[in-house]
């Protein structure tokens, strides 16, 4: 069997990988300890990431004819790949999160919904809150004005009740008063 053959199903595996992903980020991991690089593998597989090192020359068959051919000059070294096929940033944002504690850690480039990152415009999309996040903060904003406004209709009724309740204190007293009077005077 030919060393062509037995590449193939690696290369088709990365290749259905990428396709249809969301974003793939290429990273340098030299110097990750075993114990960051469980942790990395684990944090990314709980968002639904799927991190894969692979040869450069694979990958580069992989991206061949593919938007992710602009990661071939980037596939120098020991590269491996973070791929989401939901949320586009989520690779950007847990790889740069997870670099501020393992320097080793670096983001060489990425494709994100079709465009071409450098690892500095990375950087830059990982600051980008999640869907869930904006999501959130989204219907926080929207709620915020309706529930100041249930606020002020309660204040309102309250001192429109007690005002309410004074001014029918007032009426009755005024009502009873004359009746009283009537009551009291003689009789002509």
């Amino acid at each position: 069997m030919a060393k062509v053959e037995l590449k193939q199903p690696i290369v088709q595996t990365i290749a259905d990988d990428v396709k249809d992903a969301a974003s793939v980020v290429l990273v340098d991991y030299r110097g990750l300890t075993v114990a960051q690089d469980t942790a990395l593998r684990k944090q990314l597989r709980e968002a639904g990431i799927t991190y894969k090192v692979c040869k450069n020359t694979m990958m580069k068959r992989a991206f061949e004819g593919t938007e992710f051919a602009v990661l071939d000059e980037h596939l120098e070294g020991p590269s491996a790949l973070a791929i989401s096929k939901d949320d586009a940033t989520a690779p950007a944002r847990i790889l740069a999160k997870f670099a501020k504690e393992a320097k080793a850690l670096e983001m060489k480039a990425g494709v994100v919904e079709g465009a071409a990152y450098d690892a500095k415009e990375l950087q830059a999309l990982a600051s980008i809150p999640s869907r869930e996040e904006l999501l959130s903060k989204l219907l926080g904003s929207l709620q915020s004005p309706i529930t100041n406004l249930a606020r002020v209709l309660n204040q309102i009724a309250e001192q429109g009740g007690a005002e309410a309740c004074e001014s029918a204190g007032a009426v009755e007293e005024a009502t009873e008063a004359p009746a009283e009077e009537a009551a009291e005077a003689p009789a002509e």
